[in-house]
């Protein structure tokens, strides 16, 4: 089931002055950074670079292993499929698992750069977006210029299907909070956690999250051979009520930290920074890009009142 607030509701003056876009400098890296590693799900080695770009380049893909180096902007009609991951097509160009180092760009409030690749996934580093912030911490942030809008909302905006359920509310900021929910299992019962998203936050609590699977789920991927890159040095197994990693958890809810990385890697493929508070419940990949469409939607519509 889906709700949407677009078709039937009229914007009241005071809430169309509300939900005006304030701005701020357009981001871009101050230098380019490298790195290689191997696809989580595909198990192929891939290099990857990241540049910068200039005022309105946004977040573009570029397969330079593909004839012609076709280029995917990171935007949500782009998203083809959501199996475990995020994955971005354009005609016969794809690259997965985008969604970590979205959210580091995201996070540091990085509106243009080109990520050149020679594979079809972004290395897994250690699952987490760790490596990636890393090497923008270490390589710099530089303000272009000219400024983008950060969009506002005048009411919430909703999508729901099963249990599985997203609403963004009118904030000055940019707040996520997410309940992760396994009825019933010793270790992943309920986990919660909310934080207004900054690039220092980020840094120290969501940054080193890593991703996280069930044993008995994990598993039998392993067997057919879809998780060909995957191991306990790039993801959290869970067995029971602990973890299979020899070093544990980084943090007691490490689970419920990734899926907030996972959440601003999503949405950032709405196209542009926006505030809300976005509260999310049991939500992957496949909800979270359902999500930003329906957010898309609202502001499109919402700049047409």
């Amino acid at each position: 089931m889906r709700f949407s607030l677009l078709s039937s509701y009229t914007y009241s003056p005071s809430e169309l002055l509300a939900s005006l876009p304030s701005s701020r400098s357009q981001f871009t890296l101050a230098k380019t950074f490298t790195f290689d590693g191997i696809g989580l799900f595909t198990g192929a080695p891939v290099k990857m670079k990241v540049s910068p770009a200039g005022c309105g380049h946004g977040i573009v893909f570029k397969r330079i292993d593909l004839k012609g180096s076709p280029e995917i902007p990171a935007l949500v009609e782009y998203v083809d499929d959501t199996p475990r991951c995020t994955i971005l097509r354009d005609g016969d160009a794809q690259v997965q698992t985008v969604e970590h180092i979205l959210s580091a760009l995201r996070a540091f409030n990085i509106d243009n750069a080109l990520i050149e690749i020679d594979g079809p996934e972004i290395p897994a580093a250690d699952g987490s977006a760790l490596l990636f912030v890393n090497e923008i911490s270490k390589n710099g942030v530089k303000p272009l210029t000219e400024a983008i809008q950060i969009r506002s909302l005048a009411r919430p905006v909703y999508w729901t299907k099963g249990d599985m359920q997203l609403v963004a509310i009118p904030c000055e900021e940019y707040k996520i909070s997410y309940t992760l929910s396994y009825p019933g299992h010793p270790l992943l019962d309920a986990q919660f956690y909310s934080a207004t998203i900054t690039p220092e936050l980020f840094e120290k609590e969501i940054a080193p999250c890593r991703t996280f699977s069930l044993y008995e789920e994990i598993t039998p991927l392993l067997e057919m051979g879809l998780i060909k890159g995957g191991s306990l040095d790039n993801g959290v197994v869970v067995k029971d009520d602990s973890v299979m990693n020899p070093g544990g958890m980084r943090f007691s809810n490490e689970m419920v930290r990734h899926k907030v990385l996972d959440l601003i890697g999503d949405l950032s493929l709405v196209g542009f920074p926006f505030n809300a508070h976005v509260f999310a419940i049991r939500s992957g990949h496949f909800a979270n890009a359902q999500f930003a469409r329906e957010l898309r939607q609202y502001f499109d519509q919402l700049e047409c009142e």
